[in-house]
């Protein structure tokens, strides 16, 4: 794998961490089954692209990457669908993940 298919899977891992993530919310618990089951799919489909992402890219690097994606994704979809805080602070915090996770990007 090349390291930029890896960067790829890294990003679409973040990406379903984010779908996982507010799955989470909407499956109450595993209660609700539809939800569930896009959760579980989602967190299996993310897992197995981190790892192949890892097989590439140095593991502290591509884990924080993973999970800054996630984190990123989630609060902001949290602010916007589930009325979670807005505050300058809150928000100027996201974006340092944001800082953080294209400053893992580009240093070598």
């Amino acid at each position: 794998m090349t390291t930029s298919r890896a960067w790829l899977f890294i990003s679409i891992a973040g990406l379903l961490e984010v779908v996982w993530a507010m799955g989470l919310k909407y499956a109450e618990g595993f209660t609700k089954p539809l939800a569930s089951g896009v959760t579980l799919v989602a967190m299996a489909a993310s897992m197995w692209l981190l790892a192949q992402a890892l097989r590439v890219l140095p593991a502290g690097t591509g884990y924080a990457v993973w999970t800054g994606i996630g984190a990123v994704g989630t609060a902001i979809l949290g602010v916007v669908l589930l009325g979670e805080s807005r505050s300058a602070l809150r928000l100027a915090c996201i974006g340092l993940i944001v800082v953080g996770i294209l400053g893992l990007r580009v240093v070598k």
